[in-house]
C-alpha cells in the first residue's frame, strides 16, 4: 500500500520510529504571556531538540521564527486554537489558524484544543470536526488536545470522563489525543485500553509528583507518550529535562548526545 502524506508526517512525529511521542508545547505565550525572551526562544527550541524531543508545538507566527536547521530532527506541530488568561471565559478556545497555514509553514502536524464541559463546547467540537476534514484533504495529522474542563466538571481526572473525551477525539477524526491523567493512577490503563488513538498525557500537573515519576507512571499505564511544556521550559535545564523524559518515553537516549548529571527529581 503506497504511503500517504499523512502517514509520512505521522512517522516524523515519532523520532525513534517506535510509535512513542514526546511533545513539548510552547504555545503558552498566547494564553499567559512571554515565558522567555525573543532571542531566548531559539535557544530554548535548540535545547529541546538536542534533548531528544519528538516535536515542539507552537502557533503559526512563532513557527516562522524558528530557524529550519533546528527542526531537522524535531517535528513541528502548529497549534490552531487560542484563548488568553484575560478572557471572560478562559476555557472558550477559538481557531486562530488553519491547516493551509500549517502546510505553507512546513508543519508535520496541527493541534486543536477542545474543552469538554465548557459553555462553548459546541463551537469547539464543530471546530475540531472542521479541522479534521481539512487535515484529511491536506494529508496532515491532527493532535486533539481535549480535556474535561468547565463549570459542570467536578472531577476532571475521573476515568470514565477521560475515556469519554478521548473517544470524542477519535470519533471526530483526530490521529493522536492529548488529555489529562486519570486518577486513581491504576485506572489510567482503562483509559488507554478504551481509546482507539495513541494517548499522550499532559504533564502540567502530575499530581505534585516529580516529573520522572509522573512520566514513568504514564508509560506504565500504556500511554504512547507525553506532552510537557511548563515543566520543561520553567525548569533549570530544559535540555536535560527533555533528555531524561526521552529516555523514559523511548527507553534510550541518542548515543551521539552526552548525558549530563541527573537533576530531574527536583523539577516540579
Amino acid at each position: 500500500m503506497p504511503l500517504s502524506g499523512k502517514a509520512l508526517r505521522l512517522a516524523r512525529l515519532s523520532r525513534r520510529g517506535d510509535g512513542r511521542y514526546l511533545f513539548v508545547p510552547l504555545d503558552h505565550s498566547v494564553s499567559d504571556g512571554p515565558f522567555v525572551s525573543g532571542a531566548g526562544f531559539r535557544e530554548l527550541v535548540r535545547s529541546i531538540s538536542e534533548g531528544g524531543a519528538d516535536a515542539v508545538v507552537v502557533h503559526k507566527g512563532r513557527a516562522r521564527m524558528i530557524p529550519p536547521g533546528l527542526l531537522t530532527r524535531t517535528a513541528l506541530v502548529v497549534h490552531l486554537s487560542a484563548s488568553t488568561a484575560h478572557a471572560p471565559d478562559v476555557d472558550a478556545k477559538v481557531l486562530v489558524g488553519d491547516v493551509e497555514d500549517a502546510v505553507r509553514i512546513g508543519a508535520d502536524a496541527v493541534s486543536v484544543h477542545v474543552n469538554i464541559g465548557s459553555p462553548t463546547e459546541a463551537d469547539q467540537l464543530a471546530d475540531l470536526g472542521a479541522v479534521a476534514s481539512a487535515c484529511d484533504r491536506w494529508g496532515m495529522p491532527l493532535l486533539a488536545m481535549i480535556y474535561p474542563r468547565g463549570p459542570r466538571v467536578e472531577d476532571p481526572g475521573q476515568p470514565e470522563l477521560v475515556s469519554h473525551v478521548t473517544s470524542i477525539a477519535a470519533d471526530l477524526g483526530a490521529d493522536l489525543v492529548k488529555t489529562v491523567f486519570a486518577s486513581p493512577t491504576p485506572r489510567m490503563s482503562e483509559v488507554v485500553a478504551n481509546s482507539p488513538l495513541p494517548v499522550l498525557v499532559a504533564g502540567g500537573g502530575g499530581g505534585g509528583r516529580p516529573l520522572h515519576q509522573f512520566a514513568s507512571s504514564a508509560l506504565a499505564a500504556g500511554c504512547s507518550g507525553l506532552a510537557v511544556g511548563r515543566r520543561v521550559f520553567a525548569g533549570p535545564s530544559p535540555r536535560q529535562t527533555v533528555r531524561e523524559l526521552a529516555e523514559i518515553v523511548h527507553g534510550r537516549v541518542l548515543a551521539t548526545e552526552p548525558t549530563p548529571p541527573s537533576h530531574m527529581a527536583g523539577v516540579l
